[in-house]
């Protein structure tokens, strides 16, 4: 059987593979970011808010591969269920790619209208405008921030979920994106 790939059952290898280097990435922006507004400037938010831009496109990356995986392994992929909970599911899927692929094309935006343009680790990858576009500061400055705590709320749904399959309805979501050896250790 090829663990790679994502099968009736299980995601595969590289699905898990995605979705947890995803899941911490998450975690090291919400962290800095929730230090930000907890301490203000702090050397301490200054090592975390100042990898945010490169970690953000990295993530964004990471979601376009992931969901050209997805189309992919489309026929292979474990079903989200059926009726509502299976309907809810899917939309919840959704709307995190669809939050994933749209903050930091938001950010982008900002940051080319801004004239500053964007790096990656310290790498120009996308200049900046020849002029100030203020419409685009304007738009990423107020959809930004507000969408990616839309996303957190959703991830936190999403994780909240994932109990309620656990420990609720007793199901196998979890085993699912786990693998077997996270299954196994339990």
């Amino acid at each position: 059987m090829n663990r790679w790939r994502d099968n009736g059952l299980h995601y595969g290898r590289v699905t898990r593979l995605l979705h947890w280097a995803m899941a911490a990435l998450f975690a090291w922006q919400f962290l800095g970011m929730g230090l930000r507004l907890a301490l203000g400037r702090t050397p301490l938010v200054s090592f975390f808010v100042g990898t945010h831009a490169s970690i953000g496109l990295l993530l964004m990356f990471l979601a376009a591969l992931r969901a050209l995986w997805g189309i992919f392994n489309l026929r292979n992929r474990p079903a989200h269920g059926t009726g509502w909970i299976g309907a809810a599911a899917r939309l919840g899927h959704l709307a995190l790619y669809a939050l994933i692929l749209c903050v930091p094309l938001l950010a982008i935006l900002r940051a080319y209208g801004s004239q500053r343009g964007a790096t990656f680790f310290g790498i120009p990858i996308i200049p900046g405008a020849p002029q100030k576009l203020e419409w685009m500061v304007s738009l990423g400055n107020a959809a930004h921030g507000l969408l990616a705590w839309a996303l957190l709320a959703l991830v936190a749904g999403h994780i909240a979920m994932v109990f309620i399959h656990r420990h609720v309805w007793k199901d196998d979501v979890w085993a699912r994106m786990a693998g077997r050896q996270l299954q196994a250790a339990e």
